[in-house]
This record gives structure tokens, C-alpha cells and sequence, in this order.
């Protein structure tokens, strides 16, 4: 059964995203050099039922791998990670992501992508960050750095006070820790690198990248 979603701002539209991202719970996290290997990654991760990719700007190529998959891939929920700026925002967006995520709670970012109805998963930890987030109408958080910051305990333990929060929880997270975590209701998703590592990308291994998240779809199915 998947979580109940709230999304006080944009409507259904929004919400109807956070669905598709519960429907596959795992985000894979993916830091791309070159653009090149942006459509093959995609197809890998398609090819083992994770029709998810959450593009980070942490390097160059990630603006036109995020244009890649979008016209080459438009079923592949694509979302812009570590977007840091409102310029990052607009330019994710027009590269053809879906959705938002940012490290940290931006006050400027948060407040226009809720304007623009554009989903944001914003990273928050604290107390404090998660009012501002609900003060804006966000109730579906990223947490990060999930273990470092306290893992599934430090969630479960801010869920008493915020019980309309849900988190897709990143950072830490991998094979042995994915299904305590998406059996808790709270969560929607986790994101993680581990079923797309780097070396794969670039030694172009996209049928050993498939093979990864075909076991990870059987952990987070409870098969594994």
C-alpha cells in the first residue's frame, strides 16, 4: 500500500508525481560527467523497473544529461538534484526535469518553486527547516544525510510532533538498509548511488547497472 500524500500546494498535479515516485521507491542518485551516458543509463535503469533518475548540478554535464533523457526517455520520472539557485531551478526545468531537490531549504528556491507549482523535495533535518518547509505547504521532505544525521530512528522521532510530514529519505542508504526504511509509512521513497556506482557509468557496464536494480526492486518488493 502506498503512503498517503499530502501536497498543499499545486494540486494533483504534484501529487500525482510523488504517486509515481512512491509507486517505484528507489531514487538512484546520479552524478554524470558526460552527457553521452545519460540515454544508455536511462534505458539501464528502465530496463530494471526503475523508471526513476534524479540528475544532480553537481557537475557540468548535468543540465543536457537531464535534456537527454527527457526528449529521448519522457516516461522516466526525471528529477534536477543538488539545484542550489532559483537560475538552477529555471534551467532544470526547462532542460525537462519534473521535479526539484535541493541540499538544504533555500528560502528563495522554495519559495519559487511553490509559486510556479513545481515539486521540491527540499533537504531537511532540523525541526526548524522542517517548519519553514511546512510553512510553505511542503510536507514531503528530503532527508539528508539520512545515516549520518540519524537514520530511520532520528525520522521516526520528528514524525510524533510533524505527523503530516513524509520524507524521501538520502544518503547512507543502500541494499541492507533499504527495506527497514520503506516499511516505515512515513517514507515514500529512498534515494541512494549504489545500484548505478560510478565506475559502472563510466566503464559503460549498462546491462551490470540493469542487473543492480532489478536486485534492488526484489529488496525493496521484499523478495530479498
Amino acid at each position: 500500500m502506498l503512503p498517503c500524500l499530502t501536497v498543499f500546494y499545486g494540486g494533483n498535479a504534484l501529487n500525482d508525481l510523488l504517486v509515481r515516485l512512491a509507486r517505484v521507491g528507489i531514487v538512484p542518485v546520479i552524478a554524470m560527467e558526460d552527457a553521452a551516458q545519460a540515454v544508455p543509463l536511462a534505458r539501464a535503469l528502465t530496463a530494471g523497473d526503475i523508471p526513476v533518475a534524479e540528475v544532480t548540478f553537481r557537475t557540468a554535464a548535468g543540465e543536457e544529461a537531464i535534456r537527454r533523457i527527457a526528449s529521448e526517455l519522457p516516461e522516466v520520472l526525471l528529477g534536477a538534484g543538488t539545484v542550489r539557485s532559483v537560475e538552477q531551478v529555471r534551467r532544470a526545468i526547462a532542460a525537462g526535469a519534473k521535479y526539484i531537490v535541493t541540499p538544504g531549504l533555500r528560502a528563495d528556491v522554495a519559495e519559487y518553486c511553490v509559486k510556479n507549482d513545481i515539486l521540491l523535495l527540499p533537504g531537511c533535518v532540523t525541526p526548524y527547516e522542517m517548519e519553514l518547509a511546512m510553512d510553505l505547504g511542503i510536507t514531503t521532505l528530503k532527508f539528508f544525510p539520512a545515516e549520518q544525521a540519524g537514520g530511520l530512528d532520528y525520522i521516526k522521532a520528528c514524525c510524533a510532533p510533524y505527523p503530516e510530514l513524509r520524507f524521501v529519505p538520502t544518503g547512507g542508504i543502500g541494499p541492507l538498509h533499504l527495506r527497514k526504511y520503506l516499511d516505515f509509512p512515513k517514507i515514500i521513497a529512498c534515494g541512494g548511488s549504489w545500484m548505478c556506482p560510478k565506475a559502472m557509468i563510466d566503464a559503460g557496464e549498462f546491462d551490470a547497472i540493469t542487473r543492480l536494480c532489478v536486485e534492488a526492486m526484489k529488496v525493496r518488493n521484499g523478495e530479498r
